[in-house]
Parts: structure tokens; C-alpha cells; sequence
């Protein structure tokens, strides 16, 4: 996981952004979350009958925002059973029951739903070789615009 993640992994919200699957307009919903490499993992009260998991099933290309950062992504449900159980162990983790309130049963019903992101990381080098490629063009007779 990349530093601006880790940096990221505690907030306690992320808000997740479907695009409607009757009205084509955004939904975005504030939701518990947990980062694990570049996957975010949520769990569905509500299992697939909720809004945002229909959405997400009629077009996985969702957005989600951790503070002011904002990630693109490939939402799914989460199917393998070892993958499962590391969202859910990871989400109980992150989300502890508590005296005031017993989360056992969300963990062991919810449906887990994962969002792939989409990072793109730039190589330190690449400003470098723009330079050099914009130097040897324009010592070739090569307009830079």
C-alpha cells in the first residue's frame, strides 16, 4: 500500500459514488470502510438488495472519496471464501463491537463488496525524461508547441 493510503486507512468513513442504475445520476454514500493494498472492502447490510451494491452491480466504475482524496475504481462483490473472510476480519478489526453496540452479527450476515482502485503512480523519472526528449527535439528543428 502506497504511503498516501496508509495515510488514508484510518479515517473512519470513505464515501463511495455509484452511478444510478434507473436514473444514471451519481449516488454517493458515506460508508465504514477498510484499505487493504488497492482494495477498499465494505460490507452490505442490506446485502444485494441495497441501492449502492445494484448500482455497483450494473456498472462497477465507482469513485471514492477518503478525506479530500478521491480514487476510481472497479466495484464487485467479493465471492472467493479466503477473500471473504480477510474483509470481514479486517472490518471487525477496524469496527469493534463495543458494550453500547455488538456488530457480530453485521460481520457474520453483511455482504462483502470490494473496490479495486485504480492508482496511478508516476515514475520519478518521467519529468526527466520529458526534458530530455523536449531538449533533443527542439536541437532537431522541432517546435516544442
Amino acid at each position: 500500500m502506497s504511503t498516501d493510503l496508509k495515510a488514508l486507512a484510518d479515517e473512519d468513513f470513505c464515501y463511495l459514488t455509484t452511478r444510478g442504475r434507473v436514473s444514471g445520476r451519481p449516488h454517493t454514500i458515506e460508508i465504514w470502510f477498510v484499505l487493504h493494498g488497492h482494495t477498499i472492502y465494505m460490507l452490505s447490510g442490506g446485502l444485494d438488495k441495497s441501492d449502492w451494491v445494484k448500482n455497483l452491480l450494473r456498472d462497477p466504475d465507482v469513485s471514492v472519496k477518503i478525506k479530500t482524496r478521491v480514487f476510481n475504481g472497479q466495484g464487485r462483490l467479493v465471492k472467493n471464501a479466503e477473500e471473504d473472510a480477510l474483509a470481514r476480519q479486517l472490518i471487525a478489526r477496524k469496527y469493534p463491537s463495543s458494550d453500547e453496540e455488538d456488530l457480530t452479527e453485521w460481520y457474520r450476515d453483511s455482504l462483502p463488496v470490494a473496490v479495486d482502485l485504480i492508482i496511478l503512480e508516476i515514475n520519478p523519472n518521467l519529468p526527466h525524461l520529458f526534458s530530455f526528449l523536449q531538449h533533443n527535439l527542439e536541437n532537431n528543428g522541432f517546435e516544442g508547441r
